[in-house]
């Protein structure tokens, strides 16, 4: 079996991976909070845990994989929008808005990500739809000592948890000297974080054993973990920007809430993405959603493809060069696959993934790696010497293997090529335009013109417009053109 390398940033080291249960290796990875459109960097993460939840469906088998990846939809911005609803008269509560927002931009988010061909997770919990179980891990906490109840709030004791700070290698009292946070009269430490807070009557909330409200952030991911994955799982991933606090907060009161068990045993942080070598925002004029790359033109594989240049452990710079770059690639690629229509319309032979390519994705997901191997198995898109020197059956079976091992690397090649043959008729037409002229020289020698009648009739059937003059050979696509009729005949 493959040997699987991961960075486990816990422990500061790339280690073996080593599952709990082979048969159910588990992952969770941080969702997005619905409350718009994805921006670019809410991408990163999206494309790299899909890269890894694909290697290891590779390695351990697409049923034995599960994926988490959490929406957060309990949030002050989606909020202020349910709110804003409701001011312009909308009868309905402010709980069935927010229902309605959420549903909305999950549905952006569905269409985006998969435009970037990104797979489904196995689950997709929604925060609301855990609060029972956010409840009761709360209430444990309460009962052990590392919670406590005051004025409405329920609150973590950081103190309460000596390994504290340990994922992101700080230390309490230095947290405390160097960021921002929130001194309240109800918190006994500054560093101590919200469980559950009060709601009124304009937001949105929940019955609890501390009256009417919500839960913090935190409390979310480890409830869902739990409910879906176990106390214990494998692998926990995420943007770098939620190393601290949101994982160190994470881990805190998973372990507290159960201290037999591991909660995570191998964490995983993407780092964060520039635009042009600067950091994304508004003010700079630089910011920008998945969604408007896409109307733009930039195809969602070409985004991918950017992504996959950079290791995720390091800065993500997206540039224009690189666009146009990736788009030149792919256009290669799928141009040269829409000519072999014998790949195209049919069911492809398993001939397995390129070693090499599966070598580095297994080395701590290393894609700029993978995408230089994945190139130089591509013999076939230059029409190297080395490849057309094999039989047609070593050629068949190099084409397959590149197909599939582009796919591991998120890439739907066969999809893309039909796409490209479809929407580029005119260089099929091209193609049987010297045909004909080929043909008709061929039949002027021989006397023998039932070959170029033949190939004249079965265009037309195909949907397309013949004009033969004297001096030249003209088609056009016909209102009835059908491309695969026209691949048919090659």
């Amino acid at each position: 079996m493959t040997r699987i390398k991961l960075h486990n940033t816990k422990t500061k080291a790339k280690e073996l991976f080593a599952p709990i249960d082979p048969s159910n290796v588990r992952m969770y990875v941080c969702g997005p909070t619905v409350y718009d459109r994805a921006h670019l960097g809410n991408a990163r993460p999206v494309i790299v845990f899909d890269v890894l939840y694909r290697l290891l469906r590779h390695v351990y088998g697409p049923d034995h994989v599960t994926y988490v990846r959490n929406f957060t939809d309990v949030d002050d911005k989606i909020n202020a929008e349910a709110q804003r609803r409701k001011s312009l008269g909308d009868p309905r509560s402010l709980e069935e808005l927010i229902r309605e927002r959420t549903e909305e931009t999950i549905g952006w988010y569905h269409a985006d990500m998969g435009a970037l061909g990104a797979l489904p997770p196995t689950h997709e919990p929604r925060a609301t739809d855990y609060i029972s179980q956010m409840i009761g891990m709360i209430e444990g906490l309460i009962a052990s000592g590392h919670a406590y109840e005051k004025e409405g709030h329920v609150l973590f004791r950081v103190r309460s948890y000596a390994e504290y700070g340990k994922l992101s290698g700080r230390s309490i009292d230095d947290m405390i000297a160097g960021a921002r946070v929130e001194v309240a009269p109800f918190k006994e430490d500054p560093m101590d974080f919200v469980l559950w807070k009060p709601s009124d009557d304009d937001l949105p909330g929940w019955d609890s054993p501390w009256g009417r409200g919500r839960p913090g952030w935190h409390i979310e991911c480890s409830a869902m973990s739990e409910d879906l994955l176990g106390q214990s799982f494998d692998i926990h991933g995420g943007g770098i920007d939620l190393q601290f606090p949101h994982h160190e907060n994470e881990i805190a009161q998973s372990k507290c809430a159960h201290p037999e068990a591991e909660f995570a045993r191998v964490w995983m942080h993407n780092e964060m993405l520039q635009v042009e070598g600067k950091k994304m925002s508004k003010s700079l004029g630089n910011f920008f959603t998945v969604r408007d790359l896409l109307d733009k033109g930039i195809p969602g594989e070409v985004i991918r493809f950017v992504f996959l240049q950079t290791h995720y452990s390091k800065p993500m710079d997206w540039t224009e060069a690189k666009a146009r770059q990736a788009r030149n690639e792919i256009d290669r690629w799928s141009s040269t696959l829409a000519n072999r229509h014998h790949l195209l319309d049919q069911p492809l032979a398993d001939f397995g993934v390129d070693e090499q390519v599966l070598a580095a994705l297994s080395d701590d997901l290393n894609t700029s790696l993978a995408l230089t191997k994945l190139r130089a198995a591509g013999r076939f898109i230059d029409n190297s010497p080395e490849y057309l020197s094999l039989s047609e059956k070593a050629q068949y079976r190099e084409d397959c293997s590149f197909i599939a091992t582009a796919a591991l690397l998120g890439f739907d090649l066969v999809r893309l090529a039909k796409r490209e043959r479809d929407k580029e008729p005119s260089r099929n037409i091209g193609y049987f335009e010297l045909r004909l002229v080929e043909e008709r020289i061929s039949a002027k020698e021989t006397g023998n013109f039932s070959d170029l009648d033949a190939l004249k009739a079965a265009l037309v059937a195909a949907g397309v417009e013949v004009r033969m003059s004297k001096d030249a050979v003209e088609l056009r696509p016909g209102p009835d053109f059908d491309s695969a009729k026209l691949e048919a005949l090659k």
